[in-house]
């Protein structure tokens, strides 16, 4: 008899790329049931993944006070064997469901939420620290009532302890990205005619978008260059600022597009940015955007921290600045325009290292020994 699992989500898209494209497509493909809470617009079978749909909420207030109930009773409907939460939101409910089911329940802790706290912007800024310190306390010690805590990295994991804990990475799957899995063909340097600059992800203040399109302004005329945003902005004050820079003439906001359209963005790019500032957990961790951008061959401009300093030594796939100075930033996009051959290696290095090292099939493996350690007992 199939062992049957239940995942939950209130926050993240239906077609998640960590949630639904590399966790609950693996589990199908071992043999279990899976099915995803999530809100969506139709109850519906997607790759074998039966999506049990929420509906989309008024707002936050709604999502986090009657989606998570609403998700909660649905969970109880579905008599799983595990359950996997990715939210913080949905701690209280995965507590419930230990107490009141025999299955294993499972928490994903995909940031340092507590740190995030603390630049919420819809957070009264004087609320922050203390909002942080208290769910900080809750989180580790709802967190030890369930059977397993998986992180994205060594840091997150050091919060909860040792015990229960397990490193699953979020690393780019390579049955996704293997149309474009092979090093750019670097423009030559007298030919800047048509070069894309592109960054994908969240459109916030902390993830450097500000800086990025001031540099746009700041790059030696008359280069023909122009950046990609790929995301949303979560903040209409913010994106109304970003677009009255100078430098958003030099820019095209993309908006949201479903994963697998964002690779046929990485195909057509040349250099890729990754600008973040040094806030909440961003210093301390790899993104997974980091090795999408290699796996697409194409050479990275990163914020300066120790760890992508030392990433980006070792792996000579990139160049490393000051976040928080876009005169950097766009001296950094012109040396890359201006050196072909290093971008043609930095290409190189980074699709090697992906398909040797950073890729989604080899953590699978990790996913699936959880399921049966936790299954056995």
């Amino acid at each position: 008899m199939q062992a049957k699992v239940c995942i939950l989500t209130t926050v993240h898209p239906p077609f998640d790329t960590r949630i639904f494209h590399k966790q609950a497509k693996t589990l199908v493909k071992a043999g279990y049931d899976v099915t995803l809470i999530v809100q969506h617009d139709k109850n519906e079978v997607v790759n074998g993944v039966k999506i049990s749909a929420l509906p989309k909420p008024r707002n936050r207030f709604t999502r986090i006070f009657g989606l998570t109930w609403r998700a909660f009773r649905l969970a109880l409907r579905q008599h799983a064997d595990v359950y996997h939460f990715h939210d913080p939101d949905l701690l209280p409910v995965g507590i419930f469901l230990k107490l009141f089911t025999n299955a294993k329940v499972i928490y994903d802790v995909h940031e340092d939420y507590p740190k995030m706290i603390r630049v919420k912007y819809w957070i009264p800024k004087p609320l922050r620290p203390l909002a942080a310190l208290l769910f900080a306390r809750i989180e580790v010690r709802g967190a030890h009532a369930l059977d397993a805590i998986v992180t994205v990295n060594e840091v997150i994991g050091g919060r909860f302890g040792r015990n229960k804990v397990v490193l699953i990475k979020n690393y780019p799957l390579l049955a996704l990205s293997e149309a474009i899995l092979r090093p750019k063909a670097a423009k030559v340097s007298n030919s800047l005619e048509g070069t894309k600059l592109i960054y994908v992800g969240g459109l916030t203040r902390a993830r450097g978008i500000k800086e990025i399109v001031e540099a746009m302004e700041i790059l030696d005329e008359p280069s023909n260059v122009r950046l990609d945003l790929i995301g949303k902005f979560t903040e209409p004050l913010f994106k109304e600022e970003v677009c009255k820079l100078s430098g958003f003439r030099k820019t095209r906001l993309v908006g949201w597009v479903p994963h697998p359209e964002v690779w046929e963005h990485l195909q057509e790019a040349d250099i890729a940015l990754m600008c973040l500032h040094p806030v909440g957990d961003y210093t301390y961790g790899l993104p997974v955007k980091l090795f999408e951008y290699m796996a697409a061959g194409l050479p990275i401009i990163a914020s300066d921290f120790p760890l992508w300093e030392n990433f980006f030594k070792d792996h000579g796939c990139g160049l490393t600045v000051n976040p928080l100075n876009a005169k950097e930033i766009a001296q950094a996009i012109e040396y890359l325009l201006d050196h072909p051959e290093v971008r043609q290696k930095m290409s190189e290095n980074g699709c090697r290292a992906v398909v040797e090292k950073y890729n989604w099939e080899s953590e699978g493996e990790k996913v699936l020994e959880l399921y049966e350690e936790l299954l056995r007992k």
